[in-house]
């Protein structure tokens, strides 16, 4: 709700400016859809093909704070999003439609979530493109991480 509202706030040049090469208002919304669909497509899948596609986990589940503490290890080593994750150049005209598609992507992952019982979520891989294979938990507990992350580096570049 509160990246939806930040994004609503902005004007048209505040959505689709890129200072210093970062990415838009609009961009960093393409980039969290493109973050949040393959999760949700996950979460879809029958178990077993989970099982079959990432084999099981050999370890516990990190915690939020060790798996945010992981992902900026990467980061500082120079990780960044591949190119099926890079968000196009992006327009005002498509503000409605990403907004939108960024609450259905939202909206999908809370209904989904709902189907796991707690103990399944340590019991299953998905496959993080920095991360590696990571639990499901671990895999939630990034999509949280990644949409306030992004939140953040918005409102700091607007000075909010």
């Amino acid at each position: 709700d509160a990246l939806i509202r930040f994004v609503n706030d902005r004007s048209v040049s505040q959505f689709i400016e890129t200072p210093d090469g970062k990415w838009s208002v609009g961009q960093n919304i393409d980039h969290l859809i493109k973050s949040l669909s393959p999760v949700n497509l996950a979460l879809q899948m029958p178990k077993f093909v989970l099982r079959l596609l990432f084999g099981k986990p050999n370890r516990k589940s990190k915690t939020y704070h060790e798996l945010v503490t992981r992902y900026h290890q990467k980061l500082a080593a120079g990780g960044q999003a591949p190119g099926r994750f890079m968000p196009p150049k992006i327009t005002w005209e498509q503000k409605e439609n990403l907004t939108a598609k960024f609450i259905q992507e939202t909206t999908v992952l809370s209904k989904r979530i709902n189907s796991w019982q707690e103990n399944q979520l340590d019991r299953y891989l998905l496959p993080h493109p920095l991360l590696g294979k990571i639990t499901v938990r671990e895999m939630l507990y990034f999509s949280v991480y990644h949409l306030h992350h992004h939140l953040l580096l918005l409102q700091q570049r607007a000075g909010s």
